[in-house]
């Protein structure tokens, strides 16, 4: 009898029920990183045998690759760990996930709370560890026997799952206490509960009201010099078409960073250059419309915050009121498709009753074309004509050379400015990058994790700085063969140099920019990628052309001199200020 009872102990029924309640949900991927307080979780996660299981051993990775996954999908992906501090190095991509709206389901093994401040291992307050950065924490009881617990676990289960891909969408937290024994015996079946209960939840879809609209239409048709700017925002080919369509038809100037994924030859993109310079103040709009969420450009934000429109609306379903131009007047919570493309269909159909034309100003799109045309120009002959490796230069080679179409993910620091000022031919269909909190930490991560879901080419643009930092993300058992790195080695934190304050410090090489003469070759050799290198820009065009045509996962580094990039870097500024 102790024996029939000690192992049916070891089956924590409420666990295998959450995994099947998460797959019931729509979950499919889930990544584990090994522990023994966790095994519960673990067990019942792949036991299920429906999901497909990624394992990685450092948590701080591991959060970032489930972020890059649920980035391509959509869908909220799971995150097991044990307890202690494991918990913790999730932290950094809960927030970023909070920040970006990506669906987490943090899972984190615990022991029973009456273990606290006994010199018991790996104990320490698990529960609303993420604090704010989290939509929200749940904490089951230690205790399933009572039929109000189980009732109640799953309840949370199915809440915890739904709430992740709410819209706003986010990370949600799951803190299980488990107590001993929680491994099951050998040959032990882990089967979901005959009657487990499933609650869905119906989506909802925002939408305005005959007489908002009305009240919308009238208050655009009084703005003849209109400006749309597009934050970071997930690819979209339908808002991209109508954003088009109202910028040819309309004569409205649409401005798009680089991670704005608004494709279309008449998209605003040279704003960093010109938005400082002396022939701005004739861009000024009377009405902005924004949507998405961060925008790079700080040129951009500097330039309305000192030239405040008429009137500023913002597209999108936040949870918070954002205004980084210091500008808004009006929020409009729907989706920005449906904004757009009623806007559009509305006015177009007015205009057609009216038999007449849109009374915005034409000159005002003309300008911000000129301006754009301009400083594109500027920017391809100043790379063009440039005598020596830079990485302004090893980028806009890069890109000259892909041949086919690529998924582009984007380290933070200088790689996305520079991203956000070179040419992207239209091989690069979208364009990603943890701008949630903007941290150098997971990019290579995040890049694995979309590159292992997202069936295209993947290409990562990293600097050495971030790349090291984030090199655990490389421990998994089977890399992505669809990924490709170019790793920017400029011997350290180079933006320090491009900066105002740092730049000018005697301290700046040791406390700053922290430099070193550590190279990926080794870490290439250690996770068996193909490495190829440049140090010459003699070589550049063959190592570029080497590194595409491999096939399979590679790697390409190319070091450049730190003052020949900080030279570059500030000539171009000038030359686009002074135009």
């Amino acid at each position: 009898m102790r024996l029939f009872l000690f192992i049916n102990m070891a089956i924590l029924q409420p666990l295998v029920d959450l995994a099947a309640i998460c797959y019931a949900q729509g979950v499919r991927h889930v990544v584990v990183s090994p522990g023994s307080r966790s095994a519960a979780l673990t067990l019942a996660f792949t036991r299920f045998g429906r999901f497909t299981i990624h394992v990685c051993m450092d948590e701080r990775s591991a959060g970032f690759i489930g972020l890059g996954i649920a980035q391509q999908t959509g869908v909220p992906v799971v995150l097991i760990c044990t307890s202690g501090s494991a918990v913790y190095n999730f932290a950094p991509a809960v927030s970023e996930a909070f920040f970006q709206h990506i669906p987490l389901l943090v899972i984190s093994a615990d022991r029973p709370k009456e273990w606290l401040h006994q010199y018991d291992g790996q104990t320490i307050y698990q529960n609303e560890i993420f604090g704010k950065h989290i939509k929200r924490s749940f904490e089951f009881s230690a205790d399933y026997g009572h039929a109000d617990v189980k009732w109640a676990i799953n309840r949370m289960s199915n809440e915890a799952v739904t709430l992740t891909s709410t819209v706003p969408m986010g990370p949600v937290h799951i803190n299980v206490p488990i107590r001993e024994p929680f491994y099951p015996a050998l040959g032990e079946e882990l089967l979901p509960s005959a009657d487990l209960k499933i609650i869905k939840r119906q989506p909802a879809e925002m939408i305005l009201a005959p007489e908002v609209w009305n009240a919308l239409l009238d208050e655009f048709e009084e703005y003849p010099k209109i400006l749309i700017a597009a934050g970071q925002n997930m690819p979209d080919h339908k808002l991209s078409q109508v954003l088009n369509k109202i910028s040819e038809e309309w004569d409205i100037p649409v401005l798009a960073d680089s991670i704005g994924n608004v494709s279309g030859v008449s998209i605003i993109r040279n704003h960093d250059l010109f938005l400082s310079s002396k022939n701005a103040e004739d861009l000024v709009p009377d009405l902005l419309i924004t949507f998405g969420l961060s925008f790079i450009s700080k040129d951009f934000k500097q330039f309305i915050r000192k030239n405040p429109p008429k009137a500023h609306w913002h597209v999108g379903e936040d949870a918070f009121l954002a205004d980084p131009t210091q500008s808004l007047t009006k929020t409009i919570p729907v989706f920005p498709n449906y904004f757009f493309q009623n806007l559009f269909e509305k006015i177009d159909y007015q205009l057609f009753v009216q038999n007449s034309d849109p009374e915005t100003d034409s000159s005002f799109l003309r300008k911000w074309s000129a301006n754009d045309l301009m400083s594109g120009q500027i920017t391809r002959d100043y790379c063009a004509n440039l005598p020596k490796l830079s990485d302004l230069t090893s980028l806009d080679y890069v890109f000259k050379y892909i041949d086919r179409e690529f998924q582009l993910h984007v380290a933070n620091s200088m790689s996305v400015r520079y991203i956000n000022l070179l040419d992207l031919r239209s091989n690069v269909r979208s364009v990603f990058c943890n701008r949630g909190t903007s941290g150098i930490d997971g990019c290579v991560s995040t890049a694995i994790g979309a590159a292992l879901v997202n069936e295209e080419e993947t290409l990562l643009v990293v600097g050495d700085v971030a790349f090291m930092y984030d090199r655990n993300g490389l421990l998994i058992n089977k890399l992505p063969q669809n990924l490709k790195i170019v790793v920017i080695n400029n011997a350290g934190g180079n933006i320090f140099r491009m900066i105002d304050g740092p730049s000018g410090l005697p301290e700046i090489e040791t406390y700053f920019e922290t430099r070193h003469a550590f190279s990926a070759r080794r870490t290439c050799e250690d996770s068996n990628i193909a490495y190829f290198s440049c140090k010459e820009s003699e070589a550049l065009e063959h190592s570029v052309k080497a590194f595409l045509e491999n096939k399979g996962i590679a790697l390409l580094e190319i070091f450049t001199d730190p003052y020949e990039n900080e030279t570059v870097w500030k000539e171009l500024r000038k030359l686009g200020h002074e135009y």
